[in-house]
Parts: structure tokens; C-alpha cells; sequence
């Protein structure tokens, strides 16, 4: 009996090693040009250099296709170089950073800083005094008073306008997507005239997260309100047909199949708040100790714990707001991380 065996799956799109091999020479030529340029021209500098690479990049690429595969070739490598450009523009100055954050922040990193606050300390003192206990407390504090104020209406919003669709849906819709674009210090001083000087006469980690659940609810509501777009209307029918009403159909078919995403709008929302620096100057008081009462008294954060030790100038303050920095940093990428994990499609199902 003869045996059939299935052909090998080949992927003609797949750059060959002599296609590779043209691209490196290409790309060493390219830096070449670029040295000879800037050695033999007024041009100098790092700003020189990238430009010229990516341009006689370009050229050498685009003229090469059109020599041996003619016009079309040659325009398609220009616009994929122009696309290869765009991407390391993105990454640079992203990369820049957080390198920069890293080399001059972990000079401030100890055991010490995460155990102690600033209450006997201050910001020029040696870096073996003190820490950021105040900063990271007052911080989660603030983030957790919001969560517990912005989710219900966040979500409850996305709901309406994806659900309900009432009469106030166009008006809900514009105010959502104007406040995305709102200033967080026009926040701060929204609450600060509003409440803080005629109501309370004190500062408070809830005047600050209020300000910062005003920033936080657009994000929630659109992020939340694309999801909810991305549940089938089927799961919707399903569950009027067999006798639930509009309600129970959402509360026990639509929210459960979007909970990953509804997850990810709140990581999202999180992120968009925990380096907001404006509306916590204004309304927080940035105390140096652990206010362990949300509703009186100063509390700190981790951006008014950096904005203070930059304004302080000494190389020790320098060093602390760079180290602050990097915690914050470190904080705000583990979240964006676990949005993406909790994005993905193995999760979602």
C-alpha cells in the first residue's frame, strides 16, 4: 500500500537568505553613507546621523527594486521603509525613557525607602533617611477611592448607551467623549472651588480622588462601552427568548461574557489616573507621614512626593524623584501589562 505524505507547507512571502543578505548590505551601506556625510558636511550630531541613514536607506532600497523589479517594486519599498521609520521613531523616544528612568532612579532604590516615609526626613537629607511609604500608601489610597466611585458609573453608563439607548443617549455620548479631553488640572481646580473652599475648608485623599474619578470615567465608560459593542447580539435574543427581561438578560449574559474587558477598562482607567500630578497639588496637601484616614488630613502620593524632591534640587532630592519615578513607572507598566494579559483571547474565552 502507498503511503501519500502531505506536502511540506512552504510560505513564498518569506524573505530567502540571498534576500536577507541584500537587505544587510543595504542597511551597512546606508551606515556608511551616513558617515561619510556627516564627516565631509556641516551636519553633525545624533539627529544627523538618524536622518541620513533612514534616507539613503530609502534611496538605496527603492532604487535597487526599481532597477531589477521595476516601479511598483521600488514604491513599495519606499513605503515600507517610510512604515520601518515610523516604528523606530515610536520606539526611541519610548525606549529613551525608560532607560533614563532606570539608570537614574535605581541609584535610589533600597529596602529602606519602602518601610519608612519622609515624617523625620527631609527631601536633601541622605538617602539612607527616609523612604516612600507615604507616597505608596497615599497613592493606592487614592486610586482605591476612585475605583470604588468611577466603576459603578462607568460601567453603568457604558450600559445605557449600549443597552438602554434612551433619550439622553446622544447627550450622554457627547458628554463622555468631551470629558476624555478634559485637563486633569481643570479637575482639580473644578473640585477645589466647588467643594474643598466652600464645603470642607481642608485637604483630604477624597477631594484628590475625587478629582481623579472625574479623569477616570471616560476611560472606563468608552473602554467599558467597546466591549459591551463586541458581545453578539444573538446572546442578547437568546436570552429575551427564553422570558428574562432586559436587565436580568445583562446582568446574567451580557456583563459575564464581557468580564475580561470590563476588567481591562478598569486596569486602563487605573493607569490613566496613577501619575496625575495637577489635581493632587492642589487638593491633597502631600503629607510627608501615613495618614492611614482617607477623609481629613494631608496625604501623600507618589507624584507630589516627586514633584517636591525635583523643586528641593539638591542631588540627594534629584535622586529620590528619580527613584519615585521608577517605582510609578514600574507601577503603571505592570498594570498595562495585565490589561494586555487579560485582553487576549485565550483569557476572553
Amino acid at each position: 500500500m502507498t503511503t501519500i505524505s502531505a506536502p511540506t507547507p512552504t510560505r513564498p512571502w518569506a524573505a530567502s537568505p540571498k534576500d536577507r543578505l541584500r537587505d544587510l548590505s543595504l542597511f551597512l551601506l546606508a551606515i556608511l553613507g551616513s558617515y561619510l556625510v556627516v564627516a565631509v558636511t556641516p551636519m553633525k550630531g545624533k539627529l544627523a546621523y538618524f536622518t541620513l541613514f533612514f534616507a539613503i536607506y530609502m534611496s538605496l532600497t527603492a532604487g535597487f527594486q526599481w532597477f531589477t523589479r521595476g516601479s511598483a517594486a521600488a514604491k513599495d519599498a519606499f513605503v515600507n521603509s517610510l512604515v520601518a521609520i515610523g516604528a523606530v521613531v515610536t520606539v526611541i523616544p519610548i525606549g529613551s525613557i525608560i532607560a533614563t528612568v532606570v539608570v537614574k532612579g535605581i541609584k535610589g532604590i533600597n529596602f529602606g525607602i519602602f518601610t519608612h516615609d519622609m515624617s523625620q526626613a527631609a527631601p536633601t537629607d541622605p538617602l539612607t533617611s527616609g523612604g516612600l511609604l507615604h507616597a505608596i500608601t497615599g497613592t493606592v489610597t487614592l486610586v482605591a477611592l476612585a475605583l470604588v466611585m468611577s466603576i459603578p458609573i462607568g460601567i453603568l453608563t457604558a450600559l445605557y448607551l449600549t443597552e438602554i439607548r434612551g433619550v439622553f443617549t446622544r447627550p450622554i455620548q457627547f458628554l463622555v467623549q468631551a470629558m476624555s479631553g478634559v485637563p486633569s488640572v481643570v479637575a482639580g481646580l473644578f473640585i477645589l472651588s466647588a467643594i474643598l473652599y466652600p464645603i470642607t475648608h481642608a485637604y483630604s485623599a477624597f477631594m484628590g480622588s475625587l478629582a481623579l474619578t472625574i479623569l477616570m470615567i471616560p476611560t472606563i465608560a468608552r473602554t467599558s462601552q467597546e466591549v459591551l459593542k463586541l458581545i453578539p447580539n444573538d446572546l442578547r435574543e437568546a436570552g429575551v427568548a427564553l422570558g428574562g427581561t432586559q436587565w436580568r438578560t445583562v446582568a446574567m449574559i451580557v456583563l459575564p461574557a464581557a468580564r475580561s474587558g470590563l476588567i481591562t477598562a478598569i486596569i486602563l482607567g487605573i493607569a490613566r489616573i496613577a501619575g496625575e500630578t495637577a489635581p493632587l497639588l492642589l487638593l491633597t496637601g502631600g503629607g510627608d507621614t501615613v495618614n492611614p484616614n482617607a477623609f481629613s488630613g494631608p496625604i501623600g502620593s507618589l507624584p507630589y512626593y516627586i514633584w517636591k524632591s525635583f523643586n528641593a534640587g539638591s542631588p540627594e532630592a534629584l535622586t529620590r524623584a528619580w527613584a519615585g519615578l521608577l517605582v510609578l513607572m514600574v507601577l503603571v507598566l505592570i498594570l498595562f501589562t495585565l490589561a494586555r494579559l487579560l485582553g487576549t483571547r485565550k483569557v476572553a474565552r
